[in-house]
């Protein structure tokens, strides 16, 4: 279970770091709607993140079973093409960060986020955490580690839980402490918005570079 949570972890922590769903969080937060959508963004954003890694636990837990001592070869090597893609990205999000004072490029829904309702900011914040390639192949390669280490449903309840917590907690604290004291929250998150705009593709290609030599490692020492 230990050797699970540790290898999860990373995982978890890069879907947390994803500064996209931080930004648009923070935006609805700052937004004339800003309860509703801001509650409905983050229940999107958790069940999003439970049902992706759940489908791939199932699918890991389906892969053929060898002892516990014995090598997974099938198991590696969707960890290895996971790993690959995840530097593919990386790659991506290098060459497309801004250079010198140049505005970064944002998604053209963040304009329309001061109209979105609550059912909207679920749906939306639903497809940044299922559906999204960045969120979703580390949502897959926690779900494989899981679904392939052979535990009981118990252990593997308790592994998703902990990775949900750990994926969820980066949009759940901006818009926890804001229900708490939203007088209080509005510099300070207009302070990590402007950060985190200028600074979101530098931040995912170095974590996605990290966390696919990770996954790529462990696919290797699946062999």
């Amino acid at each position: 279970m230990g050797s699970i949570i540790g290898d999860i972890l990373p995982l978890a922590l890069g879907i947390a770091i994803s500064p996209i769903p931080i930004i648009a969080a923070i935006l609805m937060l700052l937004s004339p709607k800003a309860r509703g959508t801001s509650v409905g963004f983050l229940a999107g954003w958790v069940i999003g993140i439970v049902v992706a890694i759940v489908v791939f636990t199932l699918l890991g837990a389906i892969l053929p079973a060898t002892d516990d001592d014995a090598s997974k070869p099938i198991a590696g090597a969707i960890k290895i093409v996971l790993g690959l893609l995840l530097l593919l990205l990386a790659l991506k999000q290098w060459r497309s960060r801004p250079h010198g004072d140049s505005e970064p490029a944002l998604p053209k829904w963040m304009s329309a986020i001061d109209s979105m309702t609550a059912v909207r900011a679920f749906l939306l914040a639903f497809l940044l955490a299922a559906v999204n390639p960045k969120n979703l192949l580390m949502a897959a390669s926690a779900g494989i580690v899981i679904g392939s280490a052979g535990e009981s449903a118990g252990a593997s309840t308790v592994a998703i839980v902990i990775f949900t917590l750990i994926a969820a907690s980066s949009v759940a604290l901006p818009v926890i402490a804001y229900l708490v004291a939203a007088q209080k929250m509005a510099a300070p998150l207009e302070s990590l918005r402007g950060w985190l705009v200028h600074n979101n593709a530098t931040v995912m290609s170095v974590l996605l570079l990290v966390i696919g030599v990770v996954v790529i490692g462990k696919g290797i020492g699946s062999f």
